[in-house]
């Protein structure tokens, strides 16, 4: 089960029953899976001959940046990110293949300095793995100003080291995303475009061990220890 509010980002919790929810007054999404949102690629010509991506305008941006870039967009190969959470190096790999709107989008907000200076606002470490980021304003309701599709095959899975979409229901990603530092079972609801290294997972293993404050009131809340993404970077 995920609950993820409209205008915020979340994840669920599915052993607890409770949602990690990316929003300020989460709503619920269906406990059982829902069938795949049509992909923002799902017309893509064949791997390497570039796609065309949709990013629809929203009013409610907790960070000012331009549209990604809608036409040409790759899909083969993979994207490279380095994402300094606390000043410590996660290497990111992205899938440009699988997921060629989903990582598009992530690059330009990273390009754009998007994440810079951001906390990562939820941590679920129970029953769920995941530490949840993203948002501008830490109040889980913070994104880019627009939204795009899922990029689903609908046998999605969460190991640890897994980087994923966190959303609102179907079509309604933007900025927030989550990083699964220990295998987790979750619906396939949620597009997983990339992963991070193992130092990396280090990294997240050890602000997940300082526990979370419960702040959020469904089992999950906001990292005792520092979670601050200081700065990433593409390449």
């Amino acid at each position: 089960m995920v609950s993820v509010k409209k205008s915020n980002l979340l994840l669920p919790l599915v052993l607890l029953a409770a949602a990690l929810a990316a929003c300020s007054g989460p709503a619920t999404v269906p406990a059982s899976p829902a069938a795949p949102a049509t992909s923002a690629a799902a017309s893509a010509p064949a791997s390497g001959a570039g796609v065309t991506c949709t990013y629809k305008a929203t009013a409610d941006a907790a960070k000012k940046v331009a549209l990604p870039p809608t036409s040409g967009v790759a899909n083969s190969g993979t994207a490279a990110v380095t994402l300094k959470l606390n000043d410590k190096a996660l290497t990111l790999t992205l899938d440009r293949e699988r997921t060629p709107c989903t990582t598009n989008s992530f690059v330009s907000l990273v390009s754009q300095k998007y994440f810079d200076g951001t906390s990562c606002h939820r941590l679920a470490d129970s029953g769920i793995f995941v530490l949840q980021c993203g948002d501008p304003t830490a109040t889980g309701t913070g994104g880019p100003g627009y939204e795009f599709a899922d990029e689903l095959s609908g046998e999605e899975t969460y190991p640890a080291g897994s980087l994923a979409m966190a959303n609102a229901g179907p079509g309604t990603n933007g900025s927030q995303f989550f990083i699964v530092f220990a295998d987790t079972q979750l619906s396939p609801n949620y597009t997983v475009f990339g992963a991070i290294d193992e130092a990396g997972l280090k990294v997240v293993t050890a602000i997940a061990a300082g526990g979370q404050d419960g702040a959020w009131g469904d089992g999950t809340g906001k990292p005792k220890l520092p979670a601050v993404i200081t700065s990433a970077t593409v390449g």
